[in-house]
């Protein structure tokens, strides 16, 4: 074993290391991070969401065992490596695709299939709240799916306790813990960025229309809890241990920071949390990002406003499709190349095209 190895042994078996847990939409990462923030371990999950009666979703069986895979190959990478367990770490952070509905009852019951991002039915709510609060409510955003179920007397939505998104989902299982970092809340419900919680008027206006439909909970009481970067978000419990590694290694005890969405997670990696800086996101979603100075005049609604992880003002524009439409295109491109008795794998065929790419005019061909 080279020193080098010797060394990161011992900072795994010191647990001076972090891990970090993210469920994008095709696949599950779980990387093991050093001091100096270089990656020592990875493991990852394939996986893809279902069209359940008209609803793109993802069970909680496909969450957990692919949540469950992804930890377990980061471990065995470690263990391969380093020729060791990892029994503890210093923190542990979890990040997921944003928005969606997962809603539960008392009991912790989901109410109704997750829905996801990606269902576009929510427009006539997201109409009315856009016009009722005077900003932009995209049709994924959570408090969109909440009123859309209420329009449509879905029998679940008196049976709701908590309502949260698939990072909260996850971080609550391992922590008992119903929070969300910032930049995921505000993709639940408009944030205000002077108290940093949710916007209080707003909140006011919905709960009138749940008064309206005799309801009897209030909004803020089935919301998670808002935190910032930086603030603890509970402790790994022995319940939660034993869920994320089935292998039994890992030890209750470990710090978690908040649960986070993957626009903030992306503007942390780009760099771009500091005002007038921007990133572009490109995933199964496609989105441009820069941090402002001040809030927007108006609501526009080709623009949807969330947040840094530690509360700054975000202009958004997102798109839903980007390299969900590559992979079919360039998979399409594959077939033909090898039916003309060449090959080149798929890394290939994406670099030599996205390359391409940047020789193109710059209006796009007007």
């Amino acid at each position: 074993m080279s020193m080098d190895s010797k060394n990161i042994r011992d900072l795994i078996d010191a647990g001076n290391t972090a891990v970090g847990i993210e469920l994008g939409s095709t696949r599950i990462k779980t990387v093991l991070i050093g001091p100096g923030h270089e990656i020592l371990a990875s493991g990852s999950h394939d996986w893809e969401n279902d069209s359940v009666n008209g609803i793109w979703t993802y069970s909680l069986e496909d969450i957990w065992n692919g949540v469950q895979d992804s930890y377990k190959k980061m471990a065995e990478d470690a263990e391969k490596r380093y020729g060791t367990f990892i029994r503890t770490t210093k923190s542990i952070g979890i990040s997921a695709m944003m928005h969606g509905y997962m809603v539960f009852d008392k009991d912790g019951r989901l109410l109704t299939p997750f829905r996801t991002w990606r269902n576009n039915i929510t427009g006539q709510a997201s109409e009315a709240l856009t016009k009722l609060f005077n900003y932009p409510i995209p049709q994924r955003w959570s408090i969109a799916h909440l009123y859309q179920a209420i329009l449509n007397k879905e029998e679940h939505v008196p049976e709701i306790s908590f309502m949260t998104t698939l990072a909260g989902y996850v971080h609550w299982m391992l922590t008992g813990r119903k929070v969300l970092g910032i930049d995921d809340a505000s993709g639940v419900f408009p944030i205000d960025i002077n108290t940093k919680w949710y916007n209080k008027k707003m909140l006011e206006q919905f709960n009138e229309i749940l008064r309206g439909e005799n309801i009897s909970w209030k909004l803020e009481d089935i919301l998670p809890d808002v935190l910032e970067a930086g603030e603890c978000a509970g402790e790994l419990t022995e319940e939660g241990a034993r869920r994320l590694d089935i292998t039994g290694h890992l030890q209750p005890g470990i710090p978690f920071c908040p649960p986070e969405g993957d626009a903030g997670t992306g503007m942390v990696a780009t760099n771009c949390i500091a005002e007038r800086t921007g990133n572009v996101s490109a995933g199964t979603s496609v989105f441009a990002m820069i941090v402002l100075e001040k809030e927007l005049s108006k609501a526009y609604p080709e623009i949807d406003l969330v947040t840094t992880p530690t509360g700054k003002l975000v202009a958004m524009v997102h798109s839903n499709n980007c390299t969900s439409d590559y992979d079919a295109w360039f998979s399409l491109f594959s077939e033909a190349v090898r039916a003309l008795g060449f090959e080149a794998s798929k890394a290939k065929i994406y670099h030599t095209f996205l390359t391409k790419a940047l020789e193109g005019d710059p209006d796009c061909g007007g």
